[in-house]
Formats: C-alpha cells, sequence, structure tokens
C-alpha cells in the first residue's frame, strides 16, 4: 500500500532540500568567520561562488513577485497566499492574495493567520537554540534525561539518543513513526508512549523524517525549563520578537478572525476541508500558526545570527544556533553521480544552492490543506517565507525558488512550477489497493456477521473493536474517536473509506479477517498492522 498525506511529506523535505536549497554533495556547513565588506560580492561565502545576490537583482526580484503569483495562482487554483521578503535586516516586500476561505470569500493580508505545519520544526529549532543558549540543555543532552518515560525498542539507543539526534531525524525510527496514532484520535503523551513499539533502523547512520521523534526531543526541553512547550515557545520566542499572532495552540488559530481556512481538492476542485487540521498531538512538529508578517519578523532574527555580522540577540547566540543551520544528516542521498544530495541540520533543511551561496530552508504541508515553505541565504541577509491554504501541490516552494532564483542569477533557471507540483501534486491522491475497483462479481459470501465482532488487540495501535450494527460491521480502532463502517467486499475481506491527515479525499483500505487475526491495510504499511483476536 503506498501512503500519501503527511506520510509521504518526507519526500518533500528532502526535495525541498535538493531543489529548493540547491544542496551540493559534501557541501560545507556556513562558516562563522566574519566576512569582509570591503569587496564586490559581499555575502557570498568564503569560497568561490557563481551566484551573488545584488540589490538591483533583490529589487527586480521583488517587483516580479505579484505577476507571478497571480500567474501561479491560477494555474493551481489555490485560493490563498501571503509572502513576505526579508533582506538586510528589513520586512522588503510583503502582501496576501486570494482568499483565506472560497465559502466566504474575504480576502488574505499580510495579517492573515495561516497554519505553518512542518516550518514548525525550524520555528521549534530556535526556541530549543534559545534554551541552548541559557544553559538549560544542550543539542547532545539526552532525550530521557528530562523525559524519563521516553523510550525506544534498542535500550541502549533509550538511552543514548539526544536532543539534536530527533532533530537531525536519525534515532533509527521509520519515517512518520507516530502520524498513524495521532490519526487515530491518541494524544502526544500516549503517542509517545507507544514509539517502543516501533523497529529501528540503525542508530545515528539512516535519516527518517518525522514528527514525533521532534515532538519527543521538544517535550525534553520544555520538562528541562519546567514550562508547557506552547508556553515555552510563547515565553521565550513569540512574545520578546513581537509576534502576537503566532501561537503553539490549535485554539489560538480557531479563535483568530483573520484565519486562513484549510482547502484540499475534491477531484479538481478545490473545497474547505470538511475537517481542520488538528495538530496539538504534534505542536513542536506542526502546529505553529502565524502570519507572513510575524514569520519575517522570525527570519529577520535567524538571518541576524547567522550572517556574516552575526550576534547574539533576545532570543538566542550564534553559537547555540549554528549546530541547527549546519548538517547534521544526509536526508536525500543523490540516486546517481552527477545528481546533489540533500542535508538536514537541527529542523532545518541546510546545504548551498546551485550557485555556491550557503542556504537555510524548510517546506511544510498538511494533507488537509496546507502549503508553506521559507528559504533563506544567510550570507546574503535575504529569506523569503511564503504561506498557502491549499493541500500542497508544489505552489508556495516555486513561488519561492522563482524568487531566489531571481536574486541570485538575474534570470529563472528552470520551471519550478513545473518541477514542484509534478512530484508534489500525486502526495494528494488517494490511497489503498483497492482505489476506483468495484468488488468483484462473483464475491464469496461472508460468514455471519457475529462471527467478525469482538476486540483485536494489538501492542503499537491498541484495541480494534469490531461490532454488529443493524446489518453491518462498524470498526473502531485506539480510543474510540474514530468509526470506519465496514463494507463487505469478497469473502472475509471488508473495506471502509478513511479520510484523514494521511488517508486523502478517496481513499479505501481492507480489513481482512483471517482466522484469529485482522489485518487493517491503512495500518499495516510497517507490518504493524495485525491484531489478534483477544481473549
Amino acid at each position: 500500500m503506498r501512503r500519501r498525506g503527511t506520510m509521504a511529506f518526507g519526500a518533500l523535505v528532502a526535495m525541498s532540500a535538493v531543489l529548493l536549497s540547491g544542496c551540493t554533495v559534501g557541501a560545507a556547513a556556513p562558516s562563522a568567520t566574519p566576512l569582509s565588506t570591503d569587496r564586490p560580492g559581499y555575502g557570498n561565502p568564503p569560497a568561490d561562488a557563481l551566484a551573488e545576490v545584488t540589490d538591483e537583482q533583490v529589487e527586480a526580484a521583488i517587483e516580479a513577485i505579484p505577476g507571478r503569483i497571480e500567474e501561479l495562482m491560477e494555474t493551481s487554483g489555490v485560493p490563498g497566499l501571503a509572502i513576505a521578503v526579508v533582506y538586510d535586516g528589513e520586512t522588503a516586500y510583503s502582501d496576501g492574495f486570494g482568499v483565506r476561505n472560497l465559502d466566504t470569500g474575504e480576502p488574505v493580508d499580510t495579517d492573515t493567520v495561516f497554519q505553518i505545519a512542518s516550518m514548525s520544526k525550524s520555528v521549534g529549532a530556535t526556541v530549543v537554540a534559545h534554551e541552548v543558549t541559557e544553559g538549560v540543555v544542550s543539542w547532545d543532552t539526552p532525550v530521557v534525561e528530562h523525559l524519563p518515560e521516553f523510550a525506544l525498542a534498542d535500550p541502549w539507543v533509550t538511552e543514548h539518543v539526544t536532543i539534536g539526534d530527533l532533530y537531525a531525524h536519525r534515532s533509527g525510527l521509520y519515517k512518520h513513526a507516530g502520524d498513524e496514532l495521532e490519526d487515530l484520535g491518541y494524544d502526544r503523551a500516549e503517542v509517545l508512549q507507544r514509539l517502543r513499539y516501533t523497529p529501528l533502523s540503525p542508530f545515528r547512520s539512516t535519516y527518517a523524517y518525522g514528527n514525533y521523534d521532534i515532538t519527543a526531543a521538544a517535550e525534553s526541553v520544555a520538562n528541562a525549563a519546567g514550562v508547557d512547550w506552547a508556553d515555552l515557545s510563547e515565553q521565550v520566542l513569540y512574545e520578546p520578537l513581537g509576534m502576537s499572532a503566532t501561537s503553539s495552540r490549535f485554539d489560538d488559530f480557531m479563535a483568530s478572525d483573520d484565519r486562513a481556512d484549510g482547502h484540499i481538492l475534491d477531484g479538481d476542485e478545490w473545497i474547505v476541508t470538511p475537517s481542520q487540521r488538528q495538530p496539538d498531538a504534534q505542536s513542536p512538529a506542526g502546529g505553529v500558526s502565524s502570519t507572513v508578517t510575524d514569520m519575517a519578523t522570525w527570519l529577520s532574527m535567524l538571518l541576524d545570527a547567522s550572517g556574516p555580522d552575526a550576534a547574539a540577540n533576545d532570543v538566542l547566540t550564534p553559537e547555540a544556533l549554528l549546530p541547527a543551520i549546519t548538517a547534521q544528516s544526509m536526508a536525500g542521498p543523490a540516486q546517481l553521480g552527477y545528481q546533489r544530495s540533500g542535508f538536514y541540520g537541527y529542523g532545518f533543511n541546510v546545504g548551498a544552492t546551485a550557485g555556491g551561496l550557503p542556504s537555510v530552508s524548510h517546506s511544510g504541508a498538511f494533507a488537509l490543506g496546507t502549503g508553506t515553505t521559507f528559504s533563506s541565504l544567510p550570507g546574503a541577509g535575504l529569506g523569503v517565507v511564503v504561506l498557502t491554504n491549499g493541500s500542497a501541490n508544489g505552489l508556495a516552494e516555486s513561488v519561492a525558488a522563482d524568487f531566489m532564483d531571481l536574486a541570485q542569477f538575474g534570470e529563472t533557471r528552470q520551471d519550478w512550477w513545473k518541477l514542484y507540483s509534478g512530484q508534489l501534486g500525486p502526495l494528494s491522491d488517494p490511497v489503498g489497493e483497492l482505489v476506483g475497483q468495484s468488488p468483484p462479481a462473483d464475491a464469496a459470501p461472508a460468514r455471519p456477521l457475529a462471527e467478525y465482532a469482538g476486540d483485536y488487540a494489538n501492542e503499537y495501535f491498541g484495541t480494534a473493536r469490531v461490532t454488529v450494527v443493524g446489518d453491518s460491521l462498524e470498526l473502531t480502532v485506539g480510543p474510540g474517536t474514530v468509526v470506519w463502517p465496514l463494507e463487505h467486499w469478497d469473502g472475509d475481506v471488508f473495506t471502509f473509506e478513511p479520510f484523514s491527515e494521511n488517508a486523502p479525499l478517496g481513499s479505501v483500505s481492507q480489513a481482512t479477517f483471517d482466522g484469529e487475526n485482522l489485518v487493517i491495510e491503512l495500518l499495516n504499511e510497517h507490518q504493524l498492522g495485525t491484531f489478534t483476536r483477544a481473549g
């Protein structure tokens, strides 16, 4: 079974590291040595570089933004977008386009609040860097030092995995471990507790993008600080920077009158998402909501602490930030010798552009209606952030890549929309082997429904309960917040139609009864979806 939605988003992050950031194999980390300002090309790295950011090119790139956005929004159909450009310590441009809700038609402006999805990882990494600055933790602090209940399948890994390991996605957890638990309705504490039942790849030698590795690390940091993660983020980052519209709580996002609601594709038509994405369980990794105005403030802080004249600010020191914005893991290894590889720091994509400029970036996406990105060139003091309210299809990345090309080269190097939409559009496709199929005409009959009823146990997912309701079956897995009506397919095979962050509209999953076992296709990507009759 192919998994889409957030489960496939690791591919987006790795690809963004290569395409948007343009990482090269063996690219050096940005130098902490101040650069000379009395030579041409100030802002370039202390090595040969083909690209050079100039005031004239940045101005021309900004002038091109409205026309390019209008063209791409018409092509993609995404309802709303907001963008901000930071240059030389100031917001050089910001604007809103389209609408924040197709049903109401209310316009997007620079104060419209968007869910920023996995850009939250980068924002959260700066919260951690603050705590490193204050000496509360270090990037090398073992997670269990302040989160003793956390455990992975290997006791040695449990003891040694650090905050940095989890922020670099190198713990050995499989891609997006825990996300399927969140879809079932488990809260943060329960998801983290159940990670110990998942298989592990080799520690510190494999990269697998996820949300709950970072969430576990953030929980450890928050415990060390003695406050809840959302409160910590507010106290050490949002309030000091004046980011009054930014929050790590879903309720605050929903309370905003100027809110961009999520949208998904129903066939070829964009519709308001029937159920807005609620990411509190993974808040440190995907739960931030913000405006381009606030994100530009954050990006300015990031650039000030990572550029040629880097200095401590009200949030963090350059020394505490440096490990986060330099390569810690190979996120997207090249498949052939002429290709570039992608690298990941602690919550950031890092590397160098095709022109040789050190870059720091990250994208974010919810299958339920968000596509975001930021891209920055610390040596040039330049950054762009793009927020949209449509499920990821490459629009945000294309706008940012177009802008960065113009700022570095004075021209667009390729058709970024063709590239990104071709890669990201399929993430919204429905999942399941039976999608688009009809039950066989000669289907074998089911057994009496009462024979299927009962509880089925699974160490990772919890209990699957099958009940007879009238003349059909219902399936409930986990805490009971999600109930799926089962339709008979063939013999002991039934189907249901899930709809969630990891199961886009139109998905179909099999539920197969095999003796004393029940195998749920939706939950079986890592061979963890077999439930055994209890009692």
